[in-house]
């Protein structure tokens, strides 16, 4: 299984670990991306403040972000898995897991990320500033840099098992499953089920509680009619519509009656 998931906007501090080693990375065939992507927010953010201020869409109050991206080469790493915080990674808690659920996550968690198209949760990365809607300078819309080396690198990545697809509109931007992938991907929305409509802030921290069951039972879903069985087990109600045609996704809506 395979779970996708985006990133947080807000980040935890580098601390005073190692720097970044960019050969260190899972994923290596998105390095040369990933080089490109990292020395123009670099370059970016050691210019103008003004113009990389706008650029990255920054309030006046995050100013300091852009400070941040200048030193990128030289801040502490840590594992993806403690630098991205939020609403998600809040309630999925990696900290806390046992020891066998922290080696499935390891395994089977890929955070996507506009400056390093993606990471496994144990990959080692400074704390940054740079969303997947981003245009940079020198490369253009993030989504578009990404595509192309995702596009060979991610198939693999799937592996023949389960893809579970959290992410956001603006990273499921960067790779979109296609043909046999496609078919045993499937993707979830959380919905109030009082008003079917999507609460943003519940609708992460309920993701992140899915990761967690999942985790924490040892569940191994083959495919997402799996997934929905495996889902209801957990106590989670689910409404499932499987893909009309082929190379398409499952959906799967997951009701929820409060929002928390």
């Amino acid at each position: 299984m395979l779970v996708l998931l985006p990133p947080s906007e807000g980040k935890a501090a580098s601390g005073r670990g190692a720097p970044l080693k960019p050969e260190s990375l899972s994923l290596p065939g998105l390095a040369a991306a990933r080089e490109a992507a990292l020395a123009e927010l670099v370059d970016l953010c050691t210019g103008d403040e003004d113009k990389a201020r706008e650029v990255l869409g920054l309030s006046e109050g995050l100013r300091s972000e852009i400070a941040k991206n200048a030193e990128l080469g030289s801040a502490g790493a840590r594992p993806a898995g403690e630098i991205y915080t939020g609403v998600l990674y809040d309630a999925l808690d990696l900290a806390s897991l046992d020891a066998a659920a922290k080696r499935r996550a390891a395994t089977s968690l890929l955070v996507f990320s506009g400056l390093w198209g993606a990471v496994r949760v144990t990959d080692r990365i400074p704390s940054y500033r740079l969303s997947m809607g981003v245009r940079l300078p020198g490369l253009g819309a993030l989504s578009g840099h990404w595509r192309a080396p995702m596009a060979e690198v991610l198939p693999e990545a799937a592996g023949s098992g389960l893809v579970l697809d959290l992410r956001s509109a603006a990273y499921a931007a960067a790779w979109r499953p296609k043909g046999e992938v496609a078919g045993r991907t499937a993707t979830v929305r959380v919905l109030h089920a009082p008003t079917r409509k999507v609460v943003s802030h519940f609708n992460k921290a309920t993701k992140g509680r899915i990761v967690r069951s999942l985790l924490t039972a040892g569940a191994v879903p083959k495919d997402p009619a799996g997934l929905v069985e495996a889902l209801r087990d957990l106590g989670y109600a689910v409404e499932a519509t499987a893909p009309g045609q082929a190379g398409a996704a499952w959906a799967l809506d997951v009701l929820v009656d409060e929002v928390h």
